[in-house]
């Protein structure tokens, strides 16, 4: 890590912007070699400010809901994808005038809005679900027994296809290109017959393609060799993999106490500022530190509020903790800005940017109003 810590006052996410343009240029030789498009899945990164420079290697972003979609169109104006699991009715026509590619998750939605998607010329796609669970994580798995994401074959409605010109599925989460395979076999097994008249087709997200082991070789194979068997054009959205390790979270160290073990209380929660540390749950990696253990100094970290499991994880140090360390977080642009929150009126972390040069510049930082403004 190049920039200064002690640029800004604590808590800030730092995202490193040669970081973030290396997962950048992995991203673009996969859709150079193999033709296919790539999207910022803004739910997980958003920092728009970056949109500019993102834009000029994918191909445009997609969106859960509206205000996703608008901030893509806004911010990076290329191409702009939506998929929700239902509409809202007030909010469709304005969605239908700044998405390119609409995507339903039912029939029955796919009934009501059909002819207002067509009436503004743009593109209609479906959500199915090939029902094969690749992953271990039932909240993040959308072929789990019950899902409520896309349509499951014993659903599906033939008679109801015209106007519709892709599919989409999305199964992965934080998974390695043997998985999408797993997943391919599954939807030509089950969906082949359909795709043959589409003119696109959707891989969704959870490809981890920046990550060190993962088998970009195999994704490119699984890419053309679809591309040429059915004609379509291939679509991936990625969120994680666009920021994945390039982004941390700066913490301070506010006190430390005992009760059993060494305990020290930052000024960054992991119920507020790291949410997906206890609903994954994981444990992040931070700069210096070790296992339980590991190195001389044992300490459980905790965040500032009032829940007892505000509880960031347990790590060692070489030297003691004190009043006043400062402590990195690492791999905090994925669903850390995106999910955070003020509960107990805590302070969201501030935006910052580590730039090429080496310099830090101060992106966004937030205040009471932004705390009150959220309330009434």
């Amino acid at each position: 890590m190049h920039f200064d810590i002690g640029k800004i006052k604590t808590p800030y996410y730092i995202v490193d912007e040669s970081l973030l343009k290396s997962n950048l240029e992995i991203l673009k030789s996969v859709s150079d070699k193999t033709g296919c498009k790539i999207l910022l899945a803004q739910k997980a990164f958003s920092m728009f400010s970056l949109y500019p420079l993102i834009g000029k290697y994918l191909a445009g972003t997609s969106a859960s809901g509206l205000f996703e979609a608008k901030l893509g169109h806004e911010e990076m104006g290329k191409e702009t994808h939506i998929f929700s699991t239902a509409y809202n009715e007030s909010e469709f026509d304005e969605i239908c005038k700044i998405c390119d590619h609409i995507i339903f998750n039912s029939f029955s939605q796919l009934e009501k809005y059909k002819d207002k998607v067509e009436s503004y010329g743009k593109q209609i796609g479906l959500r199915i679900n090939p029902e094969c669970s690749t992953q271990s994580h039932a909240i993040y798995d959308p072929c789990s027994k019950g899902s409520r994401l896309g349509v499951t074959i014993q659903n599906f409605r033939e008679d109801l296809l015209t106007g519709v010109s892709g599919l989409h599925f999305h199964t992965l989460c934080e998974q390695n290109s043997v998985d999408l395979i797993t997943t391919l076999e599954s939807v030509e097994k089950i969906f082949g017959k359909y795709i043959h008249n589409m003119k696109w087709i959707n891989f969704g997200g959870g490809h981890h393609i920046t990550r060190q082991d993962y088998d970009i070789k195999t994704l490119n194979e699984c890419i053309l060799s679809f591309k040429n068997k059915y004609g379509v054009q291939v679509y991936l959205e990625p969120g994680e993999a666009v920021a994945l390790n390039s982004g941390f979270l700066v913490s301070t160290v506010l006190d430390v106490i005992k009760n059993d073990t060494n305990i020290a209380i930052l000024d960054t929660s992991a119920a507020c500022h790291m949410p997906d540390v206890i609903e994954m749950p994981y444990r992040p990696n931070i700069e210096n530190s070790g296992l339980p253990n590991e190195k001389k100094y044992n300490y459980r970290l905790g965040g500032p509020t009032c829940l007892a499991g505000d509880i960031i994880g347990d790590y060692s140090f070489d030297e003691p903790l004190k009043e006043g360390d400062r402590l990195v977080f690492c791999d905090m642009a994925i669903y850390s800005m995106v999910k955070n929150n003020t509960f107990n009126g805590m302070k969201l972390p501030s935006i910052a940017l580590a730039k090429e040069n080496g310099t830090v510049q101060l992106i966004k930082e937030f205040g009471f109003g932004d705390f009150k403004s959220r309330l009434s």
